[in-house]
């Protein structure tokens, strides 16, 4: 595996893509949760997440058997104001970047080291900008 692993007590974040591609089976995001798994790491998704991903239509079983595999944490009142200081800091807005807030927003409030496996690593990268945290304990970012 690329990058910088999932560490004892760790948390693996899944944004939708992340989620998706661990419903459609890919093995790169496999591979991440089974080395979570074996670290005794969390691995987490955003409550908000389900709105990218869930439609009430038959492909959402596979989405289903994934969430089984993962704990879904909701979205605090802290949460959303601590997602909408990012958006002002980082001066993104819309509502992809909303949502990427709210996430970024719970990977900076998991239990370190924490990894977010996501499609935008660009714009996440951005709103978890920690400069002054060390770098060995800054969030980690790995495009799927």
């Amino acid at each position: 595996m690329a990058g910088r692993g999932v560490a004892a007590g760790g948390t693996l974040v899944l944004d939708g893509e992340g989620l998706s591609k661990l419903a459609q089976g890919d093995s790169r995001v496999r591979a991440f949760l089974d080395v979570a798994r074996e670290r005794r790491a969390h691995v987490v998704v955003s409550a908000i997440t389900l709105t990218e991903v869930l439609r009430g239509k038959p492909r959402d079983a596979a989405v289903h058997r994934a969430l089984s595999r993962v704990r879904t944490l909701p979205v605090s009142p802290e949460l959303g104001r601590a997602a909408g200081e990012l958006l002002g800091a980082t001066g993104l807005s819309g509502h992809r970047c909303a949502i990427d807030s709210v996430v970024a927003a719970t990977a900076l409030s998991s239990a370190r080291p924490v990894v977010v496996l996501t499609s935008d690593p660009d714009d996440m990268s951005r709103l978890l900008d920690e400069p002054d945290t060390p770098k060995s304990q800054r969030v980690a970012v790995v495009h799927v």
